[in-house]
């Protein structure tokens, strides 16, 4: 299963975690796996090219992790409210393979 972690503050979403494997089918023919791989990694890269707020991202074989480094501009947060509503979507058609949480943090900038 692939659990995501959402961490928001009052401000909007700061950071969120991805771990594991969904296990739906194959490497190479898990749909549930690439499509969440295509959410997350795509949010990344849209706050990275489009917004260009900073961030930091770590990854390896079934991990991501990205943290912005300060505050959430409106775009970024539409951006990151975008994958969170495509990452639900799929938890709810495939909620054997796939658990969302969002978790409110109190960390501050």
């Amino acid at each position: 299963m692939i659990k995501i972690l959402i961490h928001k503050t009052d401000e909007g979403i700061v950071a969120f975690s991805c771990k594991g494997h969904a296990d739906y089918a194959d490497e190479g023919f898990d749909i549930v796996c690439s499509a969440v791989s295509i959410l997350t990694m795509n949010a990344s890269n849209s706050v990275e090219q489009l917004t260009g707020e900073p961030f930091t991202v770590k990854q390896s074989d079934g991990n991501l992790q990205f943290r912005l480094e300060g505050r959430p501009t409106k775009e970024t947060e539409l951006l990151l409210q975008s994958m969170v509503l495509g990452l639900k979507g799929i938890e709810e058609e495939y909620p054997k393979y796939l658990k969302v949480t969002v978790t409110d943090c109190s960390f501050t900038f």
